[in-house]
């Protein structure tokens, strides 16, 4: 059971914990989502509140965050700004997609678990799940629906979606995301990339965004902000310029095109610049592999896999889960195997790290055993 399928009480029943128990870390490991603004995005947004500039993208803020992810590509791509992650994806699969045809994508997708429906809904497309392998769609998995096409029974496969970081916290390599491409192209399907987490990924492999999305094969990706320290606003990004034909009605329509929009295009120009997108994913994802040692040392927790980028799996006992959530909370992820999902973010510290394990520990103690 995935972490928004299940409400979780406000007042759960507490195990009763021996021994001192620590004050809960400062930052939050519930998930990146949860930390504030990076200072120096703070910052530019204060900058970009001097004086009057023209609404709706018509602003020097706007051309430099384009140039900024432009030069990052090395390609002229064409770039819009979204006010948030669900909004991007519903923009860039509605510009791709028709409404006879079919976005294939894994089960554990954000656009299938956690975005309300919203792509199937204003895209009119149907959203074909497959099951997922570590949480990627696999290019054999896409076969069952290639066989359909010009079959006028069927929906018709238009689109393969990917998450990168995907939602299992594993990440793509640049050979996988080629080879998707390659099976989807070889049908003229196109490519979507859902990049919430595409920082993370890119330190994670050691590349960088033009080898991994550009060089891949990716048609159009949401370049994610908010989760790398930006306050809202994500960018849709067309690898293919000739797609984004219809991209600016669409995000009208949409309710995406931000009126103000030197305000997220600062934030983007602010987080290339120097590459502190990049030092705050390494970040996140060196203290992900902190946690997970600091907590799997504990007896009683089972880390699922080393982390790959921010995201940390853990199998714990049942009757600690809620206590520790009221103590510093955290989503589970599959409460019928006791797993629960912890993420770090460019604001967490080693002393969160370390008080957290501690916590967790003092919380297990009073566990019985099963």
């Amino acid at each position: 059971m995935r972490a928004h399928d299940r409400i979780i009480p406000l007042h759960p029943r507490r195990a009763h914990v021996t021994g001192a128990l620590p004050p809960p870390p400062e930052g939050s490991f519930a998930s990146d989502n949860a930390a504030g603004v990076a200072p120096q995005v703070m910052a530019a947004l204060a900058e970009a509140n001097h004086g009057p500039a023209l609404a709706y993208g018509d602003d020097p803020w706007t051309a430099a965050a384009t140039a900024a992810l432009r030069a990052q590509l090395d390609a002229p791509a064409e770039v819009l700004l979204c006010w948030g992650g669900t909004g991007a994806n519903v923009v860039g699969l509605a510009t791709v997609v028709q409404p006879w045809q079919s976005v294939i994508c894994v089960d554990s997708a954000h656009i299938v678990v956690d975005e309300c429906g919203a792509p199937a809904r204003f895209t009119g497309a149907s959203i074909t799940a497959v099951p997922n392998v570590d949480g990627k769609l696999r290019p054999e998995a896409l076969d069952p629906y290639l066989h359909w096409l010009g079959t006028e029974h069927h929906p018709q496969p238009g689109v393969v979606s990917i998450s990168q970081v995907t939602e299992m916290g594993t990440v793509y390599t640049v050979p996988e995301i080629g080879a998707l491409c390659d099976a989807a192209h070889g049908h003229g399907l196109v490519v979507h990339l859902d990049g919430a987490r595409i920082a993370n990924a890119l330190v994670a492999c050691g590349t960088d965004l033009a080898t991994m999305v550009r060089d891949t094969g990716v048609d159009v990706m949401t370049f994610g902000l908010t989760k790398n320290g930006a306050m809202y606003g994500e960018a849709v990004v067309y690898l293919r310029p000739e797609l984004a034909a219809s991209a600016r009605y669409v995000r009208k329509q949409a309710g995406q095109l931000p009126s103000k929009a030197r305000f997220v295009a600062a934030q983007i120009t602010a987080l290339l610049a120097d590459d502190l997108w990049l030092d705050h994913a390494r970040h996140a994802n060196r203290l992900a592999g902190l946690l997970a040692d600091r907590a799997g040392a504990v007896e009683g927790v089972d880390i699922a896999r080393a982390p790959e980028a921010n995201a940390v799996f853990a199998h714990l006992p049942a009757a600690a889960i809620a206590p520790l959530q009221e103590w510093s909370f955290f989503w589970p992820w599959d409460l019928e195997r006791s797993q629960v999902r912890w993420m770090t973010s460019f604001a967490s510290t080693e002393a969160d790290v370390e008080r957290f394990a501690a916590g967790v520990s003092a919380h297990l103690d009073a566990v019985p055993p099963a």
